[in-house]
């Protein structure tokens, strides 16, 4: 299992930079704080084709993915996020383990044919929403490979149509993340996601800078250099 496919950076022990914060910014990374806490506890129960994966050991990598990702997003869907995992939770439903649940679509149709009767029902517009979300990163990822190959290379494969069992794409890895939202989460972040691509903000680029950030660069470009496939 390879829960967030990030890249090798030559980098070690990652930092979280110290900043003055307000009345929401706090809101905002106590909210973080415990999506990525409940997500990991759910990360432990995860259970695996040949028992337990390395990276369920590994919190740091967890946590800066994570929260990489989620410093990005505003306020009102990581509370919609957050409300939709404590309801699964109470209701005795893993997201994770059904994310990697909904992966299989992709990566092994037939394994997943046997699971997908356990999972909860997908309405139209829950898959229409994600469909929708998915097309303005299919393009952010476009231009994030384009403008930082070497970046690029080191993660996942990019699209759902070079997935195999053992290669899980961006794509598939978050089409499988979004199914596991709520529908109101969904229409929160596609708001977004659309106000991000009209004001041409690149929220998969956003996301990598805050992610190389914590890993000591200063900035892409300087991450780009450092990893250059040709080293």
């Amino acid at each position: 299992m390879d829960d967030e496919g990030g890249y090798p950076n030559g980098q070690s022990d990652p930092k979280k930079p110290q900043q003055e914060q307000t009345g929401e910014d706090s809101e905002k990374m106590e909210t973080i704080t415990r999506i990525i806490e409940m997500e990991w506890e759910m990360f432990q129960r995860v259970n695996n084709e040949g028992g337990r994966a390395d990276c369920q050991d590994d919190w740091e990598t967890f946590r800066v993915m994570r929260e990489s990702q989620y410093e990005c997003w505003p306020l009102d869907v990581l509370v919609s996020l957050l409300v939709g995992i404590q309801r699964a939770e109470e209701d005795g439903r893993n997201v994770v383990t059904e994310k990697y649940a909904r992966m299989m679509a992709s990566t092994s149709p037939e394994k997943y044919k046997d699971l997908e009767p356990f999972l909860p029902r997908l309405s139209e517009e829950k898959k229409e929403l994600v469909e929708e979300i998915i097309r303005y990163h299919r393009s952010w990822m476009l231009e994030h490979r384009r403008k930082y190959p070497n970046l690029s290379a080191r993660g996942r494969v990019l699209f759902s149509e070079n997935d195999t069992e053992w290669n899980t794409s961006a794509e598939t890895y978050l089409r499988g993340e979004l199914l596991t939202w709520s529908e109101s989460t969904l229409r929160l972040y596609r708001k977004f996601v659309q106000q991000c691509w009209d004001s041409g903000v690149n929220l998969v680029i956003e996301q990598d800078r805050r992610m190389v950030k914590l890993y000591g660069f200063r900035s892409l470009e300087e991450a780009e250099e450092r990893n250059r496939t040709d080293h």
